[in-house]
């Protein structure tokens, strides 16, 4: 744009150091008193010269009253082209000025006409609220052109606004990208060892009030509350993190119902509840566990966890006793029913969308095919989650569980 104007601008200087020449000639020639004394020539030379000059002098004094009537119509026209030089020079630097006020730039470096001086000055003096556009009469320049106030004057009315917005897209734009390299920590520190599930669950607390209305920042909370949860042996402490865990994945659900993480850390945070509560409440928390983990699986049905954890629902119910049933059907009318059959299926499930899924999911089948009367498939599965080493603190507990039961299972 700005070479475009420096070729204006030259244009310009030539289009005018040729207009003053040819005034000049003008001036020098086309006086009144100049075609008078041209004409008194020509009419003596008529008077003097002979029949056969008179053809040659008319034929002569036409072709320069042609040239002059020529030259004058030039010049009107040079006029005419350094007006709307003028005109271009003027929308140039009023455009320059808008274009600047639209990408964020200074304006004070920027040229401003003086028309648009004369206008923004009556604006000031006027100190009303409502903008008030100059007449017609009062807005023709001295050129003969009518202006009205320029889009860059309204619109500078609303850059603070502008700005503001500008500001909060940014502002959410970098909450958004911490927000994403939080939850990739996060889920990197709870497949990590002991001290990294540590490091990533003060990570989390001290990210709580930032992030504490995402969804996806709560389920993994919750989930950092379970991590905590299985790495204490304090009973106090194990229930604090449940309660906390509970809460969060509960207001993860509340606030979208349709996240699929988010019921199955509440269905988890419900079952963990039952190793702290009266009677009344466990089977209250096996009605909410079972609820929210169908809704997860009715999410998300991919995820083998969620099967894993379904079928240790299913064989829980299997192994009721007569009167735990009895103050389940007294308490909710309806006691939860379940076979180990359905429980094998779902731990069958689980293995067949990953093979090797867990050493816990391996101890389980072992279980349920040791009461369906199958031994020899049950120390198969013992054999294989044998192989298993145990890395996390749930596999150390299912070590424990399966060398009860490899005791059981062979004379």
């Amino acid at each position: 744009m700005f070479q475009t104007e420096n070729r204006i601008l030259f244009f310009g200087v030539f289009v005018g150091a040729a207009g003053g020449f040819a005034l000049f000639c003008w001036r020098r020639y086309a006086k009144p008193g100049n075609f008078l004394s041209l004409q008194e020539k020509w009419s003596t030379t008529r008077d003097d010269d002979n029949q056969d000059n008179k053809e040659a002098v008319t034929v002569l004094q036409c072709r320069e009253l042609q040239v002059l009537e020529k030259l004058g119509s030039l010049l009107r026209n040079v006029d005419e082209l350094k007006e709307e030089i003028w005109f271009l020079k003027e929308t140039l630097a009023k455009l320059e000025e808008q274009i600047k006020d639209e990408l964020g730039g200074k304006k004070d470096g920027w040229k401003v006409s003086p028309l648009h001086r004369s206008l923004k000055k009556k604006k000031s003096d006027t100190n009303k609220v409502t903008v008030e556009y100059p007449r017609s009469e009062e807005a023709e320049s001295e050129r003969g052109y009518i202006t009205a106030q320029t889009d860059t004057e309204v619109g500078s009315e609303n850059e603070p606004e502008v700005a503001n917005v500008k500001a909060e897209k940014s502002r959410m734009i970098k909450e958004q990208a911490e927000l994403l390299c939080l939850l990739q920590k996060a889920d990197a520190n709870h497949n990590g060892f002991v001290s990294e599930k540590e490091e990533g669950f003060r990570m989390m607390l001290n990210k709580q009030d930032k992030f504490g209305n995402k969804v996806e920042f709560l389920w993994r909370l919750a989930r950092a509350y379970s991590d905590m949860f299985y790495l204490t042996n304090d009973a106090e402490e194990k229930k604090n993190y449940v309660t906390n865990g509970k809460n969060a994945a509960g207001k993860a659900i509340q606030i979208d119902n349709s996240s699929a993480a988010g019921h199955r850390w509440y269905a988890i945070m419900c079952g963990y509840m039952s190793e702290f509560d009266n009677v009344q409440n466990k089977i209250k928390n096996g009605y909410l566990f079972k609820e929210h983990l169908d809704k997860a699986i009715q999410l998300h049905p991919q995820d083998p966890l969620q099967y894993h954890l379904l079928g240790r629902w299913c064989y829980a119910v299997s192994q009721l006793s007569w009167i735990e049933r009895k103050v389940a059907a007294a308490l909710f009318g309806n006691p939860p029913t379940s076979t180990v059959n359905e429980a094998l299926h779902h731990f069958l499930k689980a293995e067949e969308m990953q093979p090797g899924y867990s050493k816990y999911n391996y101890v389980f089948l072992a279980k349920c095919f040791k009461d369906l009367g199958q031994k020899s498939v049950a120390l198969k599965y013992c054999d294989d989650a044998s192989a298993m080493p145990s890395v996390s603190k749930e596999d150390l507990d299912a070590q424990k569980e399966l060398e009860t039961l490899i005791t059981s299972l062979r004379p």
